[in-house]
């Protein structure tokens, strides 16, 4: 379920779901999907999706992605993958659950879209693109910082000599003091429904599970995903070790410079 960011919402920054993990293409990275992502694949649209975000995320990366083709890494419902396509990029992705891949397959245009089952930490598909990107906070599921590591090599291998790569992630201090402050998050309020968020983290393992409570038709349910982080320089690090260099980072997708305000970044990665 992961930050197509704009997750999390600072007070300081109006479009902080930029890049958190609430609201994002959350989704099961084990071959064949597992837990919410197979559970609430019909709910999760509903419950998470922001056309605010979503046209802000959608318009950056056509902005990067040159000719195309293009790769989403945990590609989920479609959120972002369906307004690239219609664009007119040659989009494909790859996605861990199989009821995600069906929610993307019946929507509109969703048939145009080759989608790869397996764990995103391989990059298991051929060939070469022009973007690869993983949005929502999408990368950090990865269960462990090996396979974050064999993720970026992999993604270097497939990019085109000019291509580039784009991930979201959380600040990890700001992630500290909004968990810290003990107030969860509200992620979505309707009329139908209310969607609060909860993380606790565990620095010993550099990890932090999102609390996720959804009220809706007078049921409330109780889902939990597990995310890793790593600071902006320590990302840096392991692209590099990947064999790639950033070009770029920002506050948002809209755009925002990344300072020492921001919450969330946007970065940008090409081969070296």
């Amino acid at each position: 379920m992961s930050t197509s960011y704009d997750h999390p919402k600072p007070t300081t920054r109006a479009d902080l779901d930029d890049a958190s993990d609430c609201g994002g293409n959350h989704t099961a990275t084990a071959a064949g999907g597992s837990g919410y992502a197979e559970v609430h694949a019909a709910d999760y649209d509903r419950w998470f999706a922001k056309p605010g975000i979503t046209n802000a995320t959608v318009d950056a990366l056509a902005g990067l992605a040159g000719d195309g083709p293009v790769l989403e890494l945990g590609i989920g419902t479609g959120r972002v993958a369906l307004p690239l396509a219609a664009r007119g990029f040659d989009v494909h992705g790859v996605e861990a659950s199989d009821a995600m891949a069906a929610r993307l397959r019946s929507k509109p245009g969703g048939d145009r879209i080759g989608i790869t089952p397996g764990d995103f930490a391989q990059v298991p598909v051929d060939g070469t693109f022009s973007l690869i990107h993983a949005v929502g906070g999408t990368f950090f599921e990865l269960r462990s910082h090996d396979d974050l590591q064999r993720c970026l090599t992999a993604v270097a291998g497939h990019l085109a000599p000019t291509g580039v790569f784009v991930l979201d992630a959380h600040v990890p201090e700001a992630l500290a003091v909004a968990a810290a402050s003990g107030v969860p998050e509200v992620v979505s309020e309707t009329d139908e429904h209310l969607i609060l968020c909860h993380r606790r983290i565990d620095p010993s393992t550099q990890t932090y599970q999102s609390h996720y409570l959804i009220h809706e038709a007078d049921r409330t349910r109780h889902l939990r995903v597990r995310f890793h982080y790593a600071s902006p320089g320590e990302l840096d690090l392991m692209a590099e070790r990947a064999g790639l260099r950033l070009r770029r980072r920002q506050g948002s997708w809209s755009g925002l410079p990344f300072t020492r305000d921001s919450t969330y970044h946007v970065s940008v990665y090409e081969r070296r």
